[in-house]
């Protein structure tokens, strides 16, 4: 049985799953579907069709599946979708899709947004993943799973972020960064592997196998693609084809220093 305040405002039409906690001035839009077991509090809003599934925690004023920052929307039908097992903080304000994107926002699981943070239209993020206070991703943004962005960081429309990923507080984020890296600085560039990050994840021998890679790629001084498609052919270790296949497959660049062969 949900627990939803007589001062809360849920248009007919929407969807309350079993055991949903909704506080007093929260809003809920009449297309928005709302999944078991989540809690909603105070002074929230879901807007539009919005989805929310299992055992997410909404805390006060967060605004989610408000319209497009872009002028290019015209009132069509976009959506936000929201996994299970979030933790979404307060003040947090997270866009829909847009027509030229899929139309689609989607969040994965597991996932915590601090206080502040900004999703523009149709960011696509993984599961497991820290957005710390104030991290604004703009539009057409994608995160794989397991990364990390840093409190105050913002990141260019179009980046891609990949697994287990760091990109450092305060950072300006205008290019891609590959699996398993650390970005850091205004504007980001590659400072090493996120070995904190791996260590709680992987194996020793996987580490050593991407330190080699990292260095080959980065710090050798060869042609970047080229050193990705000599690796994919001499690699089977399954971290290091993921690093160069993102690196074969980026479109905005990687932000390294390249350094003389």
């Amino acid at each position: 049985m949900s627990n939803i305040s007589p001062l809360a405002i849920i248009e007919e039409g929407a969807v309350i799953g079993e055991n949903v906690t909704i506080a007093p001035h929260v809003f809920v839009s009449k297309d928005a579907v709302i999944g078991e077991g989540t809690t909603i509090a105070h002074g929230a809003c879901i807007y539009g069709k919005t989805t929310i599934g299992k055992n997410n925690r909404i805390f006060s004023h967060a605004v989610l599946g408000s319209i497009p920052q872009d002028l290019k929307y015209r009132g069509e039908e976009v959506e936000l979708i929201i996994g299970d097992n979030n933790t979404i903080r307060e003040f947090t304000l997270f866009n829909p899709g847009t027509e030229g994107g899929g139309r689609k926002t989607v969040i994965g699981n597991g996932n915590l947004f601090m206080g502040y943070v900004h999703l523009g239209h149709d960011v696509i993020i993984g599961d497991s993943c820290i957005l710390a206070n104030a991290a604004t991703l703009a539009g057409h943004v994608e995160m794989g799973n397991h990364a990390v962005i840093g409190g105050m960081t913002p990141i260019h429309q179009f980046c891609k972020i990949g697994d287990y990923a760091m990109v450092g507080g305060a950072s300006a984020l205008a290019q891609d960064v590959p699996p398993y890296c650390m970005a850091e600085g205004n504007r980001a560039k590659l400072r090493g592997l996120n070995i904190n990050g791996l260590r709680r994840h992987m194996e020793r021998s996987d580490i050593n196998a991407l330190k080699s890679a990292y260095a080959a790629l980065f710090n050798s001084g060869d042609p970047l693609k080229e050193t990705a498609a000599k690796l994919l052919e001499e690699s089977d270790n399954v971290h290091v084809r993921k690093l160069c296949d993102f690196v074969m497959s980026t479109e905005r660049g990687i932000p390294f220093e390249r350094k003389e062969a």
